[in-house]
């Protein structure tokens, strides 16, 4: 058994890994290739490592220092609000850059894991929304650097050889099956569907009960992929069935804020 597997928060190994796969796939560029724009509503390089970082350091400040956590958050709270993050991101990042800001991240990433290793993983810490458990802050983290650098690998044209790390994102898309709604202030149209789902690995990770009226089959990676936002569902192989499940699947959003529509068909691809 590895300390990963027996460890009481293995999400901390997993967001680790994540961010050292993205790490390793940006260490050749240039700094000017950091200024290149992604699908991702045309956000850089830059952009989205600003924005990973940032929202690192409130994860961790959320845990070891709410004063400063709760500043940021009422400084950066409207921007959220109003779609406008970036404005705010950029005055806090204060010109950080390409290789600069790469290592700024990838050394603050590291030292978060590091303070999470002894944590209780139920330990209720402060976030945008509801409180949350250091076990679903850590996952939230993980989730937000699969999906956005999900625009990275498309821009470099790399297919991303996922592993069963992102069980953590199917777990978090499944369980956010109301919150899909609720942000759109809708009712769901009927109980979660059965999710019968094929690993990296080769495993079967099946959630709800069998339906054979009312399910969704298909590769877990393409699952992250639409609960996340990176590809519209027409994009992906899944398989639906039933009028819940191509309804869920039309609006799936498994992260916090105002609701967001999921990319047009063929918006978000990987490039050549």
């Amino acid at each position: 058994m590895t300390e990963q597997t027996l460890h009481k928060l293995p999400q901390i190994f997993d967001l680790r890994d994540e961010s050292e796969a993205l790490y390793e796939l940006l260490k050749p560029l240039t700094d000017a290739d950091f200024e290149r724009p992604t699908l991702f509503k045309s956000w850089t390089i830059n952009d989205i490592l600003e924005h990973l970082h940032l929202w690192n350091v409130a994860a961790l400040d959320s845990f070891q220092n709410e004063d400063a956590f709760d500043a940021y958050l009422q400084e950066i709270l409207p921007y959220v609000m109003e779609g406008r993050i970036k404005d705010c991101e950029r005055v806090y990042i204060d010109g950080l850059a390409g290789h600069a800001l790469l290592e700024a991240w990838r050394a603050f990433y590291l030292e978060m894991t590091d303070c999470f290793k002894d944590v209780d993983p139920k330990h209720r810490v402060r976030w945008a929304g509801p409180d949350m458990s250091v076990r679903s802050s850590i996952t939230a983290r993980l989730m937000e650097t699969w999906a956005h650098g999900q625009a990275i690998y498309d821009l470099l044209g790399v297919e991303r050889q996922d592993t069963d790390r992102i069980k953590n994102i199917v777990v978090l898309g499944v369980n956010t099956f109301n919150w899909s709604y609720a942000t759109r202030q809708e009712t769901p149209p009927g109980p979660m569907p059965y999710v019968r789902l094929v690993s990296p690995s080769g495993a079967v990770w099946e959630f709800g009960d069998n339906n054979e009226q009312s399910r969704i089959d298909g590769m877990a990676t393409e699952f992250c992929q639409v609960v996340t936002q990176v590809r519209n569902v027409g994009d992906t192989a899944l398989q639906l069935t039933g009028a819940v499940a191509e309804d869920w699947m039309a609006k799936a959003q498994c992260f916090a804020g105002p609701s967001e529509t999921p990319p047009a068909p063929g918006r978000r691809h990987l490039q050549n």
